[in-house]
């Protein structure tokens, strides 16, 4: 999951940054408002984790505008200001949930899960995933690469979506094979190769490549823009 983290304190940022990337996610950082409201506004994200004391554009500004132009992304919002009038302020703004500072990453993480949840389950933007020139579609069940649609059979589309859900993180074969086949006495781990050589061939192009981490799995990674 693609993840903006809003946070004008650099100390708490690359806390909070290492422990959601330990936690799986796909974390950019902006630093203050204008440059949150522009990657919000102009890249894909899962979620945005926004700050409301930002410098040159505050946050319940940059959250107005996020929410009118994308109302199905989830936000939440992060503030030391605890009082009712901020957390109605921002509720009002457009925020999906509100978390005071000081507060423990356990529940942070859960509170973001518990939106990502949510918006999947009414079929919000979540389901919709854009790495390098793939888009993959869960919902529609469909995927492109620079617009063109690609024909994945139902092995290769399972394959490609753990891939993508774990990205920037290995994947072994015993993984893929438990989510093909749950069933021990059916999986057979010699034929993830053969898929994997199969998306390799249909993701060129795509700035998105599969790296084979010898002796451990799979690991799905974007080619850095210049």
């Amino acid at each position: 999951m693609k993840l903006l983290l809003a946070e004008d304190d650099s100390i708490l940022a690359d806390a909070l940054t290492v422990s959601l990337k330990g936690s799986g996610f796909d974390v950019e950082v902006a630093a203050n408002g204008a440059v949150a409201e522009y990657l919000l506004l102009r890249h894909e994200f899962d979620i945005g984790v926004l700050d409301l004391g930002l410098p040159l554009v505050d946050g319940l500004t940059v959250l107005k505008r996020v929410r009118e132009a994308k109302p199905a992304l989830p936000m939440m919002v992060l503030t030391a200001l605890d009082g009712l009038e901020q957390r109605v302020a921002g509720l009002n703004a457009g925020a999906d949930d509100y978390l005071t500072k000081p507060f423990d990453f356990p529940e942070l993480e859960a509170r973001i899960r518990a939106l990502l949840r949510r918006a999947q389950g009414a079929g919000g933007a979540v389901t919709v995933q854009v790495t390098g020139l793939l888009r993959f579609d869960r919902e529609a069940h469909r995927a492109t690469v620079d617009k063109t649609p690609l024909e994945l059979s139902p092995r290769e589309w399972t394959l490609l979506d753990l891939l993508l859900a774990q990205r920037d993180r290995v994947v072994t074969k015993e993984q893929i094979v438990q989510v093909w086949t749950p069933d021990l006495n059916e999986q057979n781990p010699g034929s993830v190769e053969v898929y994997i050589h199969r998306i390799r061939r249909k993701l060129e192009g795509s700035k998105v490549s599969i790296r084979t981490v010898r002796g451990l799995g799979y690991l799905l990674e974007v080619e850095a823009e210049i």
